[in-house]
């Protein structure tokens, strides 16, 4: 996704990944995006039809339920929308999967990402404005740009983090690591 989406467009990404948790929850069939825009009297247009990375994040209560996403498009946003709602429901691996009586309890956020762009080393990568995505020793990982700031990080702390997540040493991240970034509109 290279262009913002506008209000209309975020509302339909919110309203379809909605559709998508409830489906799963209650074992119905995933919404098809062109028959629920066509519902909604709408079409999906050309940002929604692009490939593009998303994530789809449920909290309850303030704290993570499921967060799952594809940081690299290769199918149109509006499918991994429903992809990824779908699994932040059922398949993260750090939760049960949602029960229907935990819905009315749950809030979703879509973070819609802007295609990865490399940079030279962590000095260039900006807290609550990037997200990371970290490679080292065959191991990845990757936080959104809301992460950092939410838990009160400053870029060392941060990529820190990272590392653990990947399954490294705390401090593997200053050397022989790569760094990617990418923005995401957070709705």
């Amino acid at each position: 996704m290279t262009e913002r989406l506008d209000t209309n467009e975020r509302t339909f990404l919110r309203d379809l990944a909605w559709a998508a948790v409830r489906a799963a929850v209650t074992g119905a069939e995933p919404p098809d995006p062109a028959a629920f825009a066509a519902a909604a009297g709408r079409e999906l247009g050309p940002r929604l039809s692009a490939p593009g990375g998303a994530f789809v994040t449920l909290t309850s209560a303030g704290q993570l339920r499921g967060c799952i996403g594809v940081i690299e498009g290769r199918r149109p946003l509006a499918a991994t929308v429903v992809e990824n709602g779908r699994a932040a429901a059922l398949t993260d691996p750090r939760f049960p999967p949602v029960e229907e009586s935990e819905l009315s309890g749950l809030e979703l956020e879509v973070s819609a990402l802007s295609p990865l762009a490399a940079v030279v080393g962590p000095e260039e990568i900006e807290v609550g404005r990037h997200g990371v995505l970290l490679s080292a020793g065959g191991r990845r990982s990757v936080f959104l740009p809301q992460v950092a700031p939410e838990q009160g990080w400053d870029r060392d702390t941060m990529l820190t983090h990272l590392a653990l997540k990947a399954g490294l040493g705390p401090d593997d991240w200053r050397r022989d690591a790569h760094f990617q970034v990418f923005t995401a509109e957070v709705f």
